[in-house]
């Protein structure tokens, strides 16, 4: 396993954990109101879980496709709050400052696992 692949992989287990404690930090801040802030959560454990039977399990090859499908599932459900996103920056203000901002960390986090994910990829031919 190239050293890429590594980092791949653990990087992917890292924005996992950082993803799981956004989620219960959001469900936390919003006072239990709604299950949907642990998305963010649910999404982690399943980033942690795929990084660590990455190479024991399921293989490395699979392991890192799934980390990159993950990613774009991740990105592609958070999308939707990239105009509030854009307005609380801009000074406005949002119905639910904490969702859209658990939703940008979202974004954030799961381009980071893509970027490791593609360069992995690249070198590995």
């Amino acid at each position: 396993m190239s050293d890429s692949t590594k980092q791949a992989l653990t990087v992917g287990m890292a924005i996992g954990g950082v993803l799981v404690l956004l989620g219960i930090l959001a469900y936390v801040i919003t006072d239990f109101a709604s299950i949907t802030a642990l998305i963010p959560a649910f999404f982690g454990a399943v980033f942690v879980a795929i990084g660590a039977l990455g190479d024991k399990t399921v293989g490395v090859k699979p392991a890192l496709y799934a980390l990159g499908g993950l990613s774009a599932l991740a990105i592609a459900g958070s999308l939707r709050g990239v105009p509030d996103m854009l307005e609380l920056v801009t000074g406005g203000s949002v119905d639910a400052p904490v969702a859209v901002g658990a939703q940008g960390a979202m974004i954030l986090c799961s381009l980071i696992v893509l970027v490791f994910v593609f360069k992995a990829l690249a070198t590995d031919h």
